[in-house]
């Protein structure tokens, strides 16, 4: 896959501030959030399709199998699951029908636009009961140590500012023994799929994004957020970094997505 080197944080030289990535621009640090608020603010109502249109539909057949891998109980004791940048409850609603009666599920996403979607389907879905929305920040989750038993993030991390942050914090808020898991596009690992992928993306998905919803710069956007993520291999070691144990991963669709987990011990 041609992609462009991931960018750490530098300092500014004409301002002496921190910068950051967005996408192929760099922007400074503290204009990121709204940024990125302001990406998935548009696309909020249409998120399925969004994320319809960077995978092929596959996203779906993605987060079944995490879902899967993270094997939530099915008995009767409580059990308390946080699913971050999630807004839209899609995680939240496919836990809640393989858990137990008693597995309760917090929506933590920064984006108001996102959780009212949320909102909606989970009074439409009859789980209002079971999960809650909460606005907050990935870095700064607003709960106490040792909340959850387990915690998921899809194709939300390679949007934060200081990934390694939130790494922390999904550390800090898990209970010993509690479960990381983390869906996101990653690096192509089949030689020839990379050139396709590349074409598809930066070629047609911000022009069918400009046609479906009349504009493509969002869809640019997180085309180009995928390409600055880490690797498989430097994002593994970000989370032994953040302190979990037992990390691995799988790819999915020749690496255009992985999963990754890690133990809290």
């Amino acid at each position: 896959m041609s992609t462009t080197p991931h960018a750490d944080e530098t300092k500014s030289a004409e301002t002496g501030g921190s910068t950051t990535h967005f996408g192929f621009k760099t922007v400074p640090e503290a204009e990121k959030v709204k940024l990125v608020h302001d990406v998935f603010e548009q696309v909020a109502s249409r998120y399925d399709l969004m994320n319809d249109l960077m995978s092929g539909g596959l996203h779906r057949a993605w987060k079944q199998a995490l879902i899967d891998w993270l094997n939530p109980p099915r008995g009767p004791r409580a059990y308390a699951h946080i699913d971050v940048a999630g807004g839209t409850g899609d995680i939240a609603f496919r836990l809640l029908e393989r858990a137990g009666p008693n597995a309760h599920v917090t929506v933590c996403d920064i984006n108001s636009h996102m959780l009212g979607v949320g909102r909606d389907r989970a009074e439409a879905q009859q789980f209002a009961g079971r999960v809650e929305f909460a606005c907050g920040d990935a870095e700064t989750l607003p709960f106490p140590d040792r909340s959850f038993d387990s915690y998921t993030i899809a194709f939300g991390i390679r949007n934060v500012t200081h990934i390694e942050n939130a790494l922390a914090d999904a550390y800090r808020v898990l209970k010993p023994g509690g479960r990381f898991l983390c869906l996101e596009f990653s690096q192509v690992s089949v030689p020839g799929l990379d050139a396709i992928y590349d074409t598809y993306s930066f070629g047609a998905i911000p022009r069918i994004g400009k046609w479906v919803t009349g504009d493509g710069d969002p869809y640019q956007y997180l085309v180009e957020s995928i390409r600055r993520f880490p690797p498989q291999e430097r994002f593994k070691t970000m989370i032994e970094t953040a302190g979990f144990s037992r990390v691995q991963y799988r790819n999915f669709s020749g690496g255009i997505a992985a999963i990754h987990s890690g133990w809290r011990l």
